[in-house]
């Protein structure tokens, strides 16, 4: 099962791609092995993360030109816009885009206007990754529902924590889990992940060494480790 690719994240131009050519590049590299989906934070022109539709089309369709027939996600992270308002206008005005509209986007379940964002994402035929990172996110996420056009659960296990709590609090989902871990947690999780058949993902946003420890030159090393 080849993983998802998590191309940059908040990473530093000095650690991941982060400009429209060099996202594009590093799409192709995963591309070639066999990855089919990728998941990126599109950045302005001052590097920093963005959901404007005009910032953030370029790098989508530079990906798609570069590697086609990959799956593109973006983020809709509140960092990249803290005011839910103005959020979930930035996500709705995606509807007007054409090759630069990403075909999936992450979700935090617990930032607020996260069930606006969805709804935004869906009437502009964006597919919801559901970003779960606690077990008090997986609860609050069955009280409220599955939104409409949600694909999948992308459970995030933190640094600190472990998979198990999650998966469980997850499990009266009927949609595909898609577990991931972060820097320290990374490579357990992904080991975790692969033993028990689940979807995963793995790339410079989660983790910037190999499971040897050493530093991953790319994000195809980080896949190249996966596939070995």
């Amino acid at each position: 099962m080849l993983p998802q690719a998590c191309l940059n994240g908040e990473r530093s131009a000095d650690r991941a791609p982060v400009t429209a050519a060099q996202l594009a590049a590093a799409a192709a590299e995963v591309a070639a092995l066999g990855v089919t989906a990728v998941h990126v934070h599109p950045r302005d022109a001052t590097g920093v993360t963005t959901l404007l539709g005009p910032e953030l089309a370029p790098t989508v369709a530079a990906i798609r030109a570069a590697a086609p027939g990959t799956a593109i996600g973006v983020t809709t992270g509140e960092w990249a816009q803290p005011d839910p308002a103005r959020r979930v206008a930035a996500v709705a005005a995606w509807v007007g885009l054409s090759t630069g509209r990403p075909d999936f986007a992450s979700v935090n379940v617990h930032e607020d206007g996260w069930w606006e964002v969805c709804a935004a994402l869906h009437a502009c035929g964006v597919d919801v990754e559901l970003g779960v990172f606690d077990v008090p996110a997986a609860h609050a996420l069955r009280a409220r529902g599955i939104p409409v056009g949600a694909v999948r659960v992308l459970a995030e296990v933190q640094p600190d924590a472990e998979a198990e709590p999650l998966l469980d609090a997850l499990t009266w989902s009927p949609l595909p889990v898609l577990l991931h871990g972060e820097d320290d947690s990374a490579w357990p999780v992904l080991r975790e992940a692969l033993r028990r058949g689940l979807p995963t993902r793995i790339g410079l946003e989660d983790t910037l060494h190999l499971p040897d420890g050493t530093r991953a030159l790319s994000n195809a090393d980080l896949v190249r480790a996966v596939l070995r």
